[in-house]
């Protein structure tokens, strides 16, 4: 590493006693809102089982066992263009064969905590009936304004955060890597394959986001047709958060930021609807790893500056978002994700050389099927490795 690049170092954060102390003290002090007989969660979020929640939060749940668990990942902060960025950098274990470093992105409502359980999957795939020849160089860092990175001064967007990505991955020491994510890692992986074509090998994205599209309507397949119409009606249905988040995000964040309570609904709502669970959040999440993701936004404060980064995304350029994707991509549309595009609109806006369609998990793949969506991307990559 020369002298001028920005250096890595160690970090492993620890909630204070006070801290937590707060935390439990206002989960206790929760006032809780009245809920239509039998509403469960057609209007959100199921207030009977948000009591559990927050109950067991309150009294059962052991931050800092989780939080000993996740210091056990090699996590590091990193100044790039004034902001200290978060991630795991975790190396492969005894590869067999040439390694690809691999910058995996996450989304909205989580942080890092999306790929907790795939890094040893993808780092030492010998240890779990895999190929060893199939290791990956794991990165995998907190988007700004998430988890432990820092917040910045005005949302960054995800052509932005491309762009911070690529120094990042120049700090980890590696000039070509692949990149793989979904939701608003989807639109950042898009993006570093855009703008740095040169140093992407391949792209993975479990999405292809919302369609944008300017041209003759009759260009259009029917199936795309047919999917830009579910779309719409999944908006009309499901969309709420986003507008709030898109254009008045304050307003939701001064109340989020203030009860424990109201975060957890906030996110909880979108683990059950969003995840291949029939309705059942538990049947994907335990209450311990909810609480997980959902105790890192607290203590970091960070739902506000998460929120901003759709208002930053909503003023992207048209031109930029019909950009074609020529960097090799793939995807693994999950049978459980909330909008799942044709294969004639991902040929559309990509080079796609491989598209799979998984039986089982959502729109947290990830950690909802985490040897599945591991060996997604093995399978994928394989043919990059150079």
């Amino acid at each position: 590493m020369s002298d001028d690049q920005p250096r890595p170092e160690p970090f492993a954060p620890q909630a204070t006693p006070a801290e937590l102390d707060d935390l439990r003290a206002r989960l206790r002090a929760t006032r809780w809102v009245d809920a239509p007989e039998d509403a469960g969660w057609s209007l959100g979020t199921d207030v009977g089982y948000l009591r559990e929640l927050v109950g067991y939060w309150a009294d059962g749940f052991d931050w800092p066992a989780q939080e000993a668990a996740l210091a056990r990942l090699p996590r590091f902060r990193v100044p790039i263009d004034g902001l200290g960025i978060h991630y795991v950098h975790a190396r492969a274990v005894a590869p067999s064969g040439p390694v690809l470093p691999l910058v995996l992105t996450h989304g909205w409502p989580d942080s890092f905590w999306r790929y907790t359980k795939v890094i040893s999957l993808l780092t030492d795939p010998g240890a779990h009936g895999a190929d060893p020849a199939d290791a990956f160089d794991v990165v995998v860092p907190d988007l700004p304004g998430y988890g432990y990175s820092d917040r910045p001064g005005r949302a960054l967007d995800s052509v932005a955060v491309a762009g911070l990505w690529a120094k990042l991955m120049t700090a980890a020491g590696y000039e070509r890597f692949g990149a793989a994510g979904g939701d608003l890692g989807s639109h950042v992986s898009r993006y570093l394959a855009l703008d740095h074509p040169d140093r992407v090998v391949a792209v993975h994205r479990t999405d292809a986001g919302l369609p944008i599209f300017t041209g003759d309507p009759a260009e259009l397949a029917p199936e795309e047709r047919e999917w830009m119409q579910h779309v719409a009606a999944w908006g009309a249905t499901e969309g709420a958060y986003a507008a709030m988040q898109r254009t008045k995000p304050q307003t939701a964040s001064a109340g989020l930021t203030d009860s424990p309570a109201g975060l957890a609904a906030w996110i909880v709502e979108k683990l059950s609807s969003w995840s291949d669970s029939d309705g059942d959040v538990e049947q994907r999440f335990s209450k311990d790893e909810i609480l997980t993701n959902v105790t890192i936004y607290w203590l970091t404060a960070t739902i506000g500056s998460a929120m901003r980064m759709y208002q930053a995304n909503s003023a992207i350029p048209v031109a930029q978002l019909t950009r074609r994707v020529e960097v090799p991509s793939g995807f693994s549309i999950f049978r459980g994700d909330v909008v799942r595009p044709p294969r004639a609109w991902l040929e559309r806006t990509a080079n796609v050389v491989r598209v799979t369609e998984p039986e089982r998990g959502g729109h947290f793949a990830a950690f909802e099927e985490p040897e599945l969506y591991a060996q997604e991307l093995r399978d994928f990559f394989r043919p990059f490795r150079v």
